[in-house]
């Protein structure tokens, strides 16, 4: 198996992120599994291949492990599984950076829909060459 790329991007916990106990609620988790799916996208795709295909999730997945906090530092992490012609495993983790525990964990198949049609598409051997690895 090829070496995965891994992508981080670290996310800042807002007020109207906490819940009524006090900690992030379930809700943001999904948000910035979203946030560091687009970001990793947007940074390695080449802009022809991002003017071609969108991404739409089909199955989201999270297990939350422990809370985030009020003035916790955060990291999103993410990287791609396994992937077809038609869909892509993307895994994120959610951690603290403060001491790199693992809060939350992830998994979401995405489906690429050609822009101009707004149909499923197939994925081109390039998008898969640079964000797959071998099944």
């Amino acid at each position: 198996m090829a070496a995965r790329e891994i992508f981080e991007l670290p996310r800042t916990i807002e007020p109207a992120d906490i819940d009524e106990l006090g900690h992030v609620n379930n809700v943001v988790y999904l948000r910035w599994v979203q946030d560091v799916a687009i970001a990793h996208w947007s940074t390695a795709a080449t802009p022809e291949q991002q003017g071609e295909v969108a991404w739409v999730a089909v199955r989201h997945e999270i297990d939350y492990k422990l809370s985030a906090l009020p003035g916790d530092g955060i990291i999103a992490r993410t990287w791609v599984g396994t992937a077809d012609s038609h869909r892509f495993e993307r895994l994120t983790e959610i951690v603290r950076a403060a001491d790199g525990k693992v809060l939350a964990k992830a998994r979401t198949v995405w489906c690429p829909i050609n822009r101009a049609t707004g149909k499923l598409t197939r994925v081109s051997d390039a998008v898969r060459a640079r964000f797959s690895v071998p099944e």
